[in-house]
């Protein structure tokens, strides 16, 4: 390979070409005469004391033409990108739990004794301890409306037995309360935002919903489903199946088949699956087996495929179909032929007061 000229270098090159000193060389040391008796430099970690008489010229040639001191682009430590230098977890983990009044006050007590004492489980904790990190990040809040979400338990990292006992002394600590309206578009729309604000960084996401009702409020579900999944995010489901409708009254929170309804219209991503509760006395089993499999990642035997792209069994907007025809109920057992009916994704706290009111002895509210 030929040398260069150094005559046609700039004077920024290198002090060397070949063996030939550059014209950078040349013009540093004619433009830099003044001697010093002592010098001390430090860059980065490389520090020098000169005891002997050398040209500052010199100096700034050595320093310029350091690779230690100004290495390459390409060999310098890559800067994370903004959240990658959150602590590691296994899984980030969104609880969304149902309080809609069609959700029975001893229900919604077993609901919070159940995954209280499903975190603390052994088999929750060995599901744990199979991560490559061991850790997880989980966050609990309760819903109903579009507008009614409350976060009980924040972002809290489990990691073993005293972590988990944190966590579940929590979820108890938090007075039980009621909503009306039941937006499962709403709670997930809730949590999607509650993954970018988690101190922790995981290789899965999950939002776990519990409830007993379809949509009636907010967006459609399907709608809220898609959007999630397209960021990534896995949705599971616990659909329950124990309330029964009583005799003579009209039952617009619950349908039948609300496990389908789950499948085809809540959960969705790779994995995503449904527990169903179909009786009080496995209420507290299914939910510790739900979070056990979404800590481990796997899924119950013969869990049924994602169901974005098949056609749904249940009606996804079924919940508001059945809110719309509530009304035609309402006005005459009430004598009110001109109460306005309220769109079903409303959820004004001044209209579900009125309207609970309104057909208190009907039908339950949702």
């Amino acid at each position: 390979m030929s040398c260069p000229d150094p005559a046609r270098l700039s004077p920024r090159a290198g002090s060397t070409i070949c063996g030939q000193k550059s014209p950078a060389t040349a013009w540093l040391r004619q433009s830099f005469r003044l001697h010093v008796s002592r010098v001390r430099i430090r860059i980065g970690g490389w520090r020098a004391s000169v005891n002997w008489r050398v040209s500052i010229g010199s100096i700034l040639i050595a320093i310029l033409t350091s690779t230690q001191a100004f290495p390459e682009p390409a060999l310098q430590p890559q800067t994370a990108p903004q959240g990658d230098s959150r602590p590691a977890v296994d899984l980030e983990l969104v609880i969304a739990v149902d309080i809609s009044y069609s959700v029975q006050p001893d229900d919604l007590a077993a609901q919070r004794e159940g995954y209280a004492k499903a975190i603390v489980s052994e088999e929750f904790l060995r599901a744990l301890r199979t991560g490559p990190v061991g850790k997880i990040a989980l966050t609990y809040f309760e819903w109903s409306s579009t507008r009614d979400q409350d976060v009980i338990v924040p972002w809290r990292q489990i990691d073993g037995p005293e972590a988990a006992e944190a966590v579940a002394a929590e979820i108890m600590k938090a007075p039980i309360r009621r909503g009306s309206r039941t937006s499962i578009s709403g709670a997930i729309k809730f949590a999607m935002p509650l993954f970018e604000q988690n101190p922790y960084r995981g290789a899965r996401r999950i939002i776990d919903v519990a409830g007993d009702g379809p949509n009636n409020n907010g967006d459609p579900v399907a709608t809220a489903r898609d959007t999630a999944v397209q960021q990534g995010i896995v949705i599971t489901g616990l659909p329950v199946m124990i309330n029964a409708t009583p005799p003579g009254q009209v039952d617009i929170s619950h349908i039948d088949h609300i496990d389908w309804y789950y499948e085809d219209c809540v959960i969705g991503g790779p994995g995503s699956f449904v527990v169903p509760i179909t009786d009080r006395e496995n209420f507290k089993e299914a939910i510790r087996t739900k979070l056990a499999l979404e800590v481990a990642g796997r899924t119950p035997d013969q869990s049924p495929p994602p169901s974005v792209d098949k056609k749904p069994r249940v009606l996804c907007t079924i919940g508001e179909k059945l809110w719309q025809q509530r009304w035609d109920t309402i006005a005459p057992a009430t004598n009110s032929p001109a109460m306005s009916k309220p769109a079903a994704n409303s959820s004004s706290s001044k209209e579900d007061a009125l309207l609970d009111k309104k057909i208190k002895g009907i039908c339950r509210g949702c």
